[in-house]
């Protein structure tokens, strides 16, 4: 009397017929993945090499605006379309050592005069209204007025008191300039335009 035939050897002889087309499906699926991946990567580099780079600040001289260690985008392109303007806050090599990054605000442009008289900043002889500059951290320091040259740019921290900016390096120049603060993105309860 013969035995019946098992199952399971009808099911080992079509395994390898189900197994393949399931590998297969699987290449195409990971290359897929892959190629959607380095492209991610490749628009990611672009715009933070060419346009927007992830900055952080680290002090406190433009608090209330910047805190320290606060997040931010800087814009990299935005100065080849447009000029650089009193009032932006601008991401500069450090003039005495440009292996350093300093953030603070355009108060002037090249062919301004400026000149400070006990704290109170004065562009061109017209007092300046700097509203982002709040009483806590105004000082009472002067500057004697000065012409600011041409392609240079006359920068303050918002907070006076604890700021080293041009009344200590003199104004920076333009090529030491390369963004302006545009965004911010942490903490949260900060999340918004730079102003």
């Amino acid at each position: 009397m013969s035995e019946p035939e098992s199952p399971t050897s009808v099911s080992a002889v079509h395994a390898p017929e189900t197994a393949s087309p399931v590998g297969s499906r699987g290449a195409p699926v990971i290359a897929a993945w892959l190629r959607d991946l380095i492209v991610s990567l490749a628009i990611s580099a672009f715009i933070i090499v060419f346009l927007y780079q992830p900055v952080k600040v680290e002090g406190t001289s433009m608090t209330p605006s910047l805190a320290d260690q606060e997040r931010i985008f800087v814009n990299k392109f935005v100065y080849r379309l447009e000029p650089i303007e009193r009032g932006d806050i601008v991401v500069f090599r450090y003039p005495r050592d440009p292996s350093k990054s300093f953030i603070k605000r355009v108060i002037g442009v090249g062919g301004d005069r400026i000149r400070i008289d006990d704290g109170q900043a004065y562009v061109n002889g017209k007092a300046l209204d700097e509203d982002y500059v709040s009483p806590a951290y105004a000082d009472q320091r002067s500057f004697s007025e000065m012409l600011v040259p041409p392609r240079c740019y006359f920068v303050l921290g918002d907070h006076r008191n604890m700021s080293n900016d041009s009344r200590d390096f003199g104004p920076v120049a333009a090529e030491y300039i390369y963004g302006k603060a545009v965004f911010g993105y942490w903490p949260m309860d900060k999340m918004g335009r730079v102003r």
